[in-house]
């Protein structure tokens, strides 16, 4: 049967499957659902783990090996199989379902790269659907991440104002397992405090990144002098162009989608909360907005396309001039002429 990640807690209260298939991207919450099987496995009295990694097909051999030997140390034992691919190809499929169709008091584990639609419809996916448990691991969409945030919080014992939920949000951006870092951190540090945005940024260990997000705030500031400053600083200090490219192109996409959102009708007010804007930022990017016409943003968006292709060698230019012009037209806009001025 297919299970949703909300549903397994339930489940693995209650009779443990013979054969469980978790399948994903999502490296955190894999770690974390497979650590849940083994616990309720070993609870089982799983109390021996043998591990298959398969990189060719000779490796499934192994599998029906596991599935004739007895242990000498335990009655059951948890049968754990890494699988990246997610495609066990002609050989796993038939080890898998000779394995199912002989199975004994062991517990399959297999864990997986994301199982494509094709596979959905194989013989292996579906006999393991039949006799266990399928559990695929789904990536948390941009629109999921604070509520994942917030409940993440509140099972370690915090309790956060929205602002520093949000700030966590934008600053950690799908990664969830960076993400899962700073929340225990938050705990470690604070313990029963209310967790303010303040202390998120104060507390946050990617000193590169978060130097990205306040040359970010330079140029949104208008500063543009300044922010050509910040940017060299940042190139003597060895910080690589994509983590910078990132962090602009994320804020240039913003932009534009705000200033689309409000000529939609959409108050502004409205559209700086549905895009998730942190409230002690919402000057900033409101300024931005009101100095920063379409063919402004039209012309960063450009820069950022040609400045990452730059940066991976597929456009001509120099990476480090073409993020300068960037945020000198975030900080000031494209002059009549279409020039923006360059500072020594």
């Amino acid at each position: 049967m297919q299970l949703q990640l909300t549903g397994l807690e339930k489940h693995l209260a209650g009779t443990l499957a013979p054969c469980y298939l978790v399948s994903g991207d999502e490296p955190l919450l894999v770690q974390e659902s497979t650590d849940a099987i083994r616990r309720a496995a070993r609870e089982a009295g799983c109390s021996e783990r043998q591990r298959i990694s398969i990189s060719a097909k000779e490796d499934w051999l192994e599998l029906g090996h596991s599935a004739g030997s007895l242990s000498l140390f335990a009655e059951r034992k948890l049968i754990e199989v890494q699988l990246p691919s997610g495609k066990p190809g002609t050989e796993g499929s038939q080890a898998i379902q000779e394995y199912l169709s002989n199975a004994g008091d062991d517990v399959l584990l297999i864990i997986s790269g994301r199982i494509d639609k094709q596979s959905l419809k194989s013989k292996w996916y579906t006999a393991l659907d039949r006799a266990g448990v399928v559990l695929p691991i789904w990536p948390i969409s941009a629109s999921e991440l604070p509520g994942w945030i917030a409940e993440r919080m509140r099972q370690t014992g915090l309790r956060a104002e929205s602002d520093a939920i949000a700030l966590l949000t934008e600053r950690l951006e799908g990664n969830l397992l960076a993400a899962a870092q700073e929340i225990e951190k938050l705990r470690l540090l604070h313990g029963d405090q209310v967790i303010t945005a303040t202390m998120v940024a104060n507390t946050v260990s990617d000193n590169a990144r978060y130097d990205a997000f306040r040359l970010v705030d330079v140029a949104l500031s208008g500063d543009a002098r300044g922010a050509v400053r910040t940017l060299r600083g940042l190139k003597a200090e060895a910080v690589q162009p994509p983590l910078l490219l990132w962090a602009i192109s994320r804020e240039v996409r913003l932009l534009a989608d705000l200033k689309r959102d409000i000529s939609g009708g959409t108050s502004v007010n409205q559209a700086l909360q549905q895009r998730g804007v942190w409230r002690k930022r919402q000057a900033l990017v409101r300024a931005a907005l009101d100095r920063l016409s379409r063919r402004d943003l039209a012309d960063m968006q450009a820069l950022s396309f040609q400045a990452d292709g730059a940066t991976k060698g597929f456009l001509l230019g120099e990476p480090w001039c073409l993020m300068e012009r960037l945020v000198v037209v975030m900080a000031q806009g494209l002059a009549p002429d279409n020039t923006v001025a360059r500072f020594a």
